[in-house]
């Protein structure tokens, strides 16, 4: 069994460099230990936080008091014939490594997904997504260990219960320990269909055409480093969290509340006919008056990206960061009568 380790600051396993330390702290490197070191845990009513990249992760300053499991089990089964290709890759497996081996392997549908930090085991969790692309279109199953009965399970990507940015594991947080995650990509030289219009003009087509897997990856990893969402120890705007807020899915009734507000503002249409719409969480903080660049003491809002929250010089405090936090939801609130919810995980804190 690996070591345990006393007091660990949390803050250099997290990309904000943000939290204090853990009580406990171990190394898991197979699913027979992250299982053993978990129960165990369980067993002698610990505390338990699971710690993969820590990209997607804002810690109290005070710390954890419990176990940190840091999880970094490697290892990828590949499997499949014809033009389906079936992957099984373990939950500490980085995850741009390996979207970039899938673009080299001629593995197509997680090419959209290139330079999100992090590791395997928290795709599944936040239902990863980004230009068109999200976990959700690509995973068939998910082993997890089940903390309430003990035991090791296979889920169906219909008891994931994906949504936007959600799935089942955070209406239940804490119980579903991620192992492993399997994902069904299809054989081919050229990208899924591009959805995003966005990168459809980087790259120069059309909604729904395809292109070339290195092409799709390289244009993706370039709109994400000039938005600061590529990790760059020289690019103060990478220590961060990547998006603090998520894109709110406003009802009828809330879309025409902010149509009266703000007339014209962008949305997209929800495809379920609800008449429900996304709107971009990244307008709504511009426009409530809050810039690119806005700084309060030791933090502020990224230079490149206004959904971004950074820790430009790393001296800050998560009290900082949950301090301009509010100031942005409640002044958006405030303006739009929209509430923004964080899409970071919490751990000691909250808006």
């Amino acid at each position: 069994m690996a070591d345990r380790l006393a007091e660990v600051r949390l803050a250099p396993y997290t990309t904000l460099r943000l939290g204090g330390p853990a009580r406990a702290f171990v190394e898991a490197r197979s699913p027979d230990e992250i299982v053993g070191i978990v129960a165990g845990a369980d067993r002698e009513g610990e505390a338990v936080l699971i710690l993969g990249g820590g990209s997607n992760l804002v810690v109290s300053d005070d710390g954890f008091d419990g176990l940190a499991v840091h999880v970094s089990s490697e290892g990828i089964d590949v499997a499949g014939d014809g033009e389906r290709v079936v992957i099984t890759v373990q939950a500490g497996e980085d995850w741009d490594a390996l979207v970039a081996r899938c673009v080299d392997e001629g593995w197509s549908g997680v090419e959209c997904l290139s330079g999100i930090p992090g590791r395997v085991g928290s795709t599944p969790i936040q239902n990863v997504g980004a230009y068109g692309q999200e976990v959700a279109q690509t995973i068939v199953g998910v082993r997890v260990y089940d903390r309430t009965t003990g035991r090791t399970r296979d889920l169906t990507p219909a008891e994931c219960g994906f949504a936007y940015r959600h799935s089942a594991f955070k209406d239940d947080p804490g119980r579903h320990v991620v192992l492993a995650v399997t994902y069904a990509l299809h054989r081919s030289e050229l990208s899924g269909p591009i959805a995003y219009k966005e990168l459809a003009v980087r790259l120069g087509v059309k909604l729904g055409d395809r292109v070339p897997l290195a092409q799709a990856r390289a244009a993706v990893l370039d709109l994400r480093r000039g938005k600061g969402m590529v990790l760059d120890s020289g690019d103060p705007d990478t220590r961060s969290a990547g998006s603090f807020f998520t894109n709110p899915i406003l009802t009828a009734a809330q879309a025409a509340d902010l149509g009266r507000r703000a007339p014209g503002h962008p949305r997209w249409e929800m495809p379920d006919g609800s008449g429900a719409v996304k709107v971009p969480a990244a307008w709504l903080i511009e426009n409530a008056g809050f810039p690119k660049g806005y700084e309060k003491g030791a933090v502020r809002i990224s230079t490149k990206h206004t959904l971004a929250l950074t820790n430009p010089t790393g001296t800050a405090s998560t009290r900082d960061l949950l301090a301009l936090a509010r100031e942005v939801r409640d002044g958006v609130h405030e303006k739009f009568g929209v509430l923004l919810v964080n899409e970071p995980v919490f751990v000691g804190v909250s808006l």
